[in-house]
């Protein structure tokens, strides 16, 4: 088997120590890049080198293209790992590396590209027969186009940015008088937070169930599917709580988006792991939503239920390794459920940054945290505000809500307000406990409050 000697990882936080774990059981060397407010981290007193790239400030630092490339080269790694968010999922940085005689640990710069151009991907799988949600066959260029195309589709419509994500860009528009002052201002938040004004539009769907198929695929094209996660719990589009399996889906569900989410990948021609995105209306319609080409910060809940540790997969493939793993030999044991644990108030869901006075942490049989905190750390208000995630896993979904219930009662972050409270509320929740929700839930719990 092929491997790297060492491995830059272009990231911080957790993600970054869940890469140097990765590496280290594979006996590959690690370094670690950080920015001057992220000197005295978790990632960086882990990693076997590191360097500084920059202010706290991620446009100088974690985004800052020539500074990583520097590292990378004067510490002569051999491939970088970008984790998730900052340059994961932008090609010219995947193509950078290339040209720098770098691997990029991830899917190839046209697999990016194609990934981060929504619109042109569901053209793609629409002809291939990927059911998609009704909507534009790509970029509504206009006001009048989009109202066109909105009519037609029927409303309520969604207005979604092109090459973004994240809830960014993204507007529900009721009726035509509606239209284009939402069209406007999706447009303006669309340019800001990805560099393109694109927009096109699906038709919404109010209750439903977000459902992501996670992936692997080699370099000769075989392609194999690890199960679904749910993820409809949301606040604007931000996901808290993931589970697999999904508790909506049934064995004739699960068969059908696994083999969609195994054609749609061969379709787009995919390589290394990835997530193909789907919803599932109230019905059973199955519809593809987009394909995110990088590891996703909920994939623990898939490594619990498969035994797969998908940041070596990750790091195998990159190197030119084949497949190891066979669909028929893919199998889910138990049941996993994750809370993402957020520096916030848990009622406003404002950013509560500050020092972390005390920290203990749950653990246990069936117990995984994944975090960058500890006892003194000064949580930054440059960053995401993930502090931790709670990983429960249980011989079923009523072991693991029963675990999770209590690893959530054992975790205690004083100096700061976090979610925990929140996710408390929810697995108390008859609706969440019955499996029965769909992405209004934390709207409807709000609302009861």
């Amino acid at each position: 088997m092929k491997l790297f000697k060492k491995i830059l990882i272009a990231n911080r936080g957790e993600i970054a120590i869940r890469i140097i774990r990765a590496c280290r059981e594979l006996g590959i060397r690690t370094v670690a890049v950080y920015s001057e407010i992220d000197r005295e981290t978790m990632h960086v007193r882990l990693a076997d080198e590191a360097v500084c790239i920059g202010p706290a400030s991620s446009q100088q630092s974690y985004l800052h293209t020539p500074a990583i490339l520097s590292a990378a080269e004067i510490t002569d790694a051999e491939a970088i790992h970008p984790g998730y968010g900052f340059l994961s999922e932008n090609p010219q940085f995947a193509e950078a590396c290339t040209k720098s005689g770098i691997t990029f640990i991830g899917p190839r710069p046209e697999n990016i590209r194609l990934g981060g151009d929504k619109a042109k991907a569901r053209q793609i799988l629409k002809k291939k027969g990927v059911p998609v949600v009704p909507g534009s066959d790509g970029v509504v260029k206009d006001v009048e186009m989009a109202l066109k195309v909105s009519r037609k589709t029927g409303f309520p419509v969604m207005l979604k940015a092109a090459t973004g994500g994240g809830g960014k860009g993204m507007r529900i528009v009721e009726s035509g008088d509606e239209l284009e002052r939402a069209f406007n201002t999706a447009q303006r938040e669309a340019l800001t937070a990805f560099g393109s004004a694109d927009l096109y539009i699906e038709k919404y769907i109010p209750e439903m169930r977000h459902v992501e198929v996670q992936i692997m695929a080699d370099s000769k094209g075989n392609v194999v599917h690890l199960g679904e996660r749910d993820c409809s719990i949301q606040r604007r589009h931000q996901k808290l709580i993931e589970e697999s399996p999904s508790p909506g889906i049934d064995a004739k569900l699960r068969k059908r988006i696994g083999e969609l989410a195994i054609k749609a990948a061969k379709a787009l021609r995919y390589r290394n792991v990835g997530t193909l995105e789907f919803i599932v209306d109230l019905e059973g319609n199955i519809y593809f939503m987009e394909i995110n080409t990088r590891i996703q910060v909920e994939h623990p809940v898939t490594e619990a239920v498969t035994g797969i540790d998908l940041i070596k997969e990750q790091i195998k493939l990159s190197a030119g390794n084949p497949l190891e793993y066979r669909q028929s030999k893919i199998r889910l044991t138990g049941h996993a459920i994750e809370c993402r644990i957020n520096a916030e108030d848990p009622v406003s869901f404002l950013p509560s940054p500050g020092t972390m006075t005390f920290l203990y942490l749950p653990g246990g049989p069936g117990v995984r945290v994944d975090t960058a905190a500890f006892c003194g750390w000064k949580v930054p208000t440059n960053y995401d505000s993930l502090v931790a995630k709670l990983i429960v896993h249980g011989k079923d979904r009523g072991e693991a809500l029963q675990r999770m219930r209590r690893a959530l009662d054992e975790f205690v972050i004083e100096g700061i307000q976090t979610t925990i409270p929140f996710h408390r509320r929810v697995l108390s929740s008859e609706e969440f406990q019955r499996g029965e929700y769909t992405t209004r839930f934390v709207e409807r719990l709000n609302a009861g409050a």
